[in-house]
């Protein structure tokens, strides 16, 4: 077997094989041996007829589909492995007969390929940074979550709704004086604040007493789901009926040891303005580092291939379903539910799935621009630093470590240096 390779359109690499006769022949042999069961010949039972039979009696090229697998499933592993350094594979490539002969046999792969991306400027530009402060109000909110879990329902009588109270009311909405379907509705429980109902109800409501009348003005979204009322202007007359409110429990050193596990309030608060702190850090670095890669891919040029799109809204995909799973749905009922197709489902993510692969394409570019590794005293280390989080020693843990998982560290360590590099050479602006 001989092959040659060649740059082709759109980042493929056109392949061309060449087998002798003696490879072709070996082919078909073993063409015959995987499929003579199947065939049936006049004269023999099936399966057991010569070869030369069953070429004479199907033709010749009944056996040639199955040979062209056996030289494909066992060279072109072999020629992806000698060719990595040049080029790498991102999906299946398109097969071709271009010469077959009894003296010879000529395939060519075209094979989508990881392309080379040019970018520009990626030191010396200006970028957002992101930073959320954590503030106190933020804090005693997230604190009074704990007692919220065992908050008495009350009935409030002496003071207006507000928001967090439960209200009863009753409503008759109309868009230019008619009622309009699902506008009515008579004692309908609604959590001030909820976000349930048309953007602007739910705050006119709040201030309203037990008994009072009140016409409140709202405006229908413009993609809302009924069409007849897109955009348009809504008058809902309300009466509330009752409020109920949360009577919430005092917060004690007593309280939070019991449902916490904390020993004191200071103890949990504390606790949990560190846990904010880092969600805040953690969402304040996500953020920045979109914001880099969105400055430097503003400059960025690269023909990605289909292949590598598909891959990547097959991963979205599959993200999205197991999201319906843990609220017990299936991605088939979902599509259906929403009047589509797998393949307008699919198209939807396209243009996300191209910006996702053109922002790893970016950060490759630069890591190997810039020769960005791991070593493996940073990898010894991460490793050491996990071992600990289970309580056990780095040589224990090693023991069962899995090669995906050295390579998940080495990779998280090669893009914190990236980002810290790409943050000590841009001016970061604080947002």
């Amino acid at each position: 077997m001989k092959y040659t390779t060649a740059a082709g359109e759109k980042s493929t690499v056109k392949v061309t094989i060449d087998f002798s006769k003696e490879e072709w022949e070996d082919a078909l042999a073993q063409s015959f041996s995987k499929t003579r069961g199947k065939y049936t010949v006049p004269g023999f039972r099936k399966g057991k007829a010569p070869r030369s039979v069953v070429e004479n009696y199907y033709g010749k090229a009944v056996l040639f589909d199955e040979a062209f697998n056996v030289l494909y499933s066992k060279h072109y592993p072999e020629i992806l492995s000698k060719e990595r350094e040049n080029f790498t594979a991102v999906g299946d490539p398109e097969l071709s007969v271009d010469d077959l002969s009894d003296e010879k046999l000529t395939l060519s792969a075209v094979i989508p390929v990881k392309p080379e991306v040019k970018i520009g400027a990626y030191k010396g530009l200006e970028i957002k940074k992101y930073e959320y402060p954590v503030t106190d109000e933020e804090v005693t909110r997230e604190v009074n979550k704990i007692l919220d879990r065992e908050a008495k329902t009350v009935d409030v009588t002496d003071r207006p709704c507000a928001e967090g109270d439960t209200v009863n009311i009753n409503f008759s909405g109309s868009v230019d004086g008619e009622k309009f379907a699902g506008g009515t509705a008579e004692d309908y429980d609604l959590v001030l604040g909820s976000g349930s109902f048309i953007p602007g109800f739910e705050a006119q409501v709040a201030g309203m007493k037990i008994g009072e009348d009140r016409d409140i003005t709202v405006k229908f979204p413009e993609d809302y789901q009924a069409e007849n009322l897109r955009g348009k202007e809504a008058v809902f007359a309300i009466h509330l009926n009752s409020v109920k409110g949360k009577e919430l429990p005092e917060l004690t050193d007593e309280y939070v040891k019991k449902h916490s596990g904390s020993e004191t309030v200071a103890d949990y608060t504390q606790k949990v303005r560190a846990r904010l702190e880092k969600q805040a850090s953690d969402r304040g670095r996500d953020e920045t580092e979109d914001a880099i890669v969105e400055a430097i891919k503003k400059s960025a040029e690269c023909e990605i291939p289909q292949a590598m799109i598909e891959t990547e809204i097959d991963r979205m995909v599959q993200d999205f379903s197991y999201r319906l799973m843990y609220q017990g749905l299936k991605l088939e009922d979902y599509i259906k539910y929403m009047g589509q197709t797998m393949q307008t489902f699919r198209a939807q993510f396209a243009d996300q799935a191209k910006s996702r692969v053109l922002s790893q394409l970016v950060i490759e570019k630069i890591v190997k621009d810039e020769k960005i590794t791991a070593t493996q005293e940073e990898i010894d280390a991460k490793v050491e630093e996990q071992a600990k989080s289970v309580g056990k020693s780095a040589e224990e843990y090693k023991k069962n470590i899995d090669p995906r998982q050295l390579d998940y560290i080495s990779n998280d360590i090669v893009i914190t240096k990236l980002f810290a590099f790409l943050e000590e050479n841009n001016k970061m602006v604080k947002e």
